[in-house]
């Protein structure tokens, strides 16, 4: 096995390998991470047998610490994507040569984010046990709500009264990619009031990322009297509806808005087969507190937890 420096030549063939990979999403792409342009200095990987390509590794150096490489800061989760070709001890030999490499080009730590199970389109977990092989240490763990569609857990009493209330509140709903422009205010105020923070894309980025992936990205937003209240950003990976982004102002919360937006998107979700619908995290201070409210609001449409893991491995042993 060898192992090498992703280059900009690869990008058509990266793409290709992800569409089978079995833990890669729409994510993973080289379509995607460029919507990040130069913000990031890029050290993904490429696992080669001669001219068969085994796998590959999403990955660039941290931007608040140049002796750190992780796998990716752009994205939620990264790790090894690889289609069959990097199972058992196949896939300790990839970490020990990406190890090895990042070791000679200077890191010191790297930063490994496995994609959850929940996204594989089969089974592919072995680079957890690779990471246990070469001491690699958990330093974060972030609790998602995530609801099995075909065994969904019961929807709580408060859910469906607060369902009841938006029908009777006369709202009305409406999916599409132009409903950003509406959307956006409303969640930049919500996460400044709520957590002092902004969205992660910007209202330029969330477009150019809408025209890129227009069958895997879905805004759908509830509105009262012709004015947006409350919406969601779906990301639709493989068998997973992921919201995203949840924003709702005051009156949204009146209304319970969101349950009513959650209610078709749900449905949505079933109607395309799709295996789990996730709420994604409820998790501050870097997964050491959960925020509680938050997460009961998640469970009680019936999900279970799922969680994404944080490795650590020392480039310097």
């Amino acid at each position: 096995m060898q192992v090498r420096a992703y280059e900009p030549a690869d990008a058509e063939r990266w793409d290709s390998f992800c569409a089978e990979a079995l833990g890669a999403t729409f994510l993973h792409t080289r379509r995607f991470l460029s919507y990040h342009g130069e913000r990031f200095a890029d050290r993904s990987l490429i696992f080669e047998d001669g001219a068969r390509w085994l796998g590959v590794l999403p990955a660039a150096q941290s931007p608040s610490s140049p002796e750190l490489v992780v796998s990716h800061p752009g994205i939620t989760y990264g790790g090894v994507l690889h289609d069959g070709g990097l199972r058992g001890e196949a896939m300790l030999d990839a970490l020990q040569a990406a190890r090895t490499h990042y070791a000679a080009a200077g890191y010191t730590s790297w930063l490994y984010k496995p994609v959850p199970h929940i996204y594989h389109r089969a089974p592919a977990q072995d680079d957890l046990y690779a990471l246990f092989r070469l001491d690699a240490k958990r330093v974060r763990c972030d609790l998602s709500s995530c609801i099995d569609l075909a065994h969904p857990l019961p929807v709580s009493e408060r859910r469906r009264r607060a369902l009841k209330k938006a029908q009777r509140a006369g709202l009305t709903l409406e999916s599409g990619a132009h409903l950003a422009d509406e959307l956006w205010p409303v969640l930049e105020a919500n996460l400044a009031q709520r957590h002092g923070q902004k969205p992660v894309h910007s209202l330029a980025e969330i477009r150019l990322l809408l025209e890129r992936f227009p069958q895997a990205i879905r805004i759908t937003v509830a509105r009262l009297e012709k004015q947006a209240i409350a919406g969601t950003v779906l990301f639709i990976a493989g068998g997973v509806c992921h919201t995203q982004y949840i924003a709702s102002n005051a009156l949204g919360h009146e209304t319970g808005a969101l349950d009513l937006v959650f209610d078709r998107q749900i449905t949505e979700a079933r109607d395309m087969k799709a295996q789990f619908f996730d709420f994604g995290i409820s998790n501050e201070d870097g997964g050491r507190s959960l925020n509680e409210g938050l997460h009961r609001f998640k469970s009680e449409f019936g999900a279970g937890g799922v969680v994404h893991e944080f490795y650590e491995i020392d480039l310097n042993r």
